[in-house]
């Protein structure tokens, strides 16, 4: 039977190998990189919302042609 703390232990040995190699964003570019994800959220945000309402006042008025 496979010891399963030796196999944690392999893993976790082997993750952190992985995660020293990795290059890491400075401040600076994760301050930008958030800015730009936070802009895009509320630009997809706003477009959302235009939409539904457009979309919700186009089919009000065929709804209220019809009835």
């Amino acid at each position: 039977m496979k010891n399963p703390f030796r196999s944690t232990r392999i893993f976790v040995g082997e993750m952190i190998d992985e995660l020293k190699k990795a290059t890491w964003p400075t401040k600076a570019e994760l301050r930008d990189s958030t800015v730009v994800v936070v802009v895009a959220a509320v630009i997809l945000g706003v477009f959302t919302s235009i939409s539904d309402f457009s979309l919700y006042q186009v089919v009000d008025l065929f709804t209220s042609w019809v009835s």
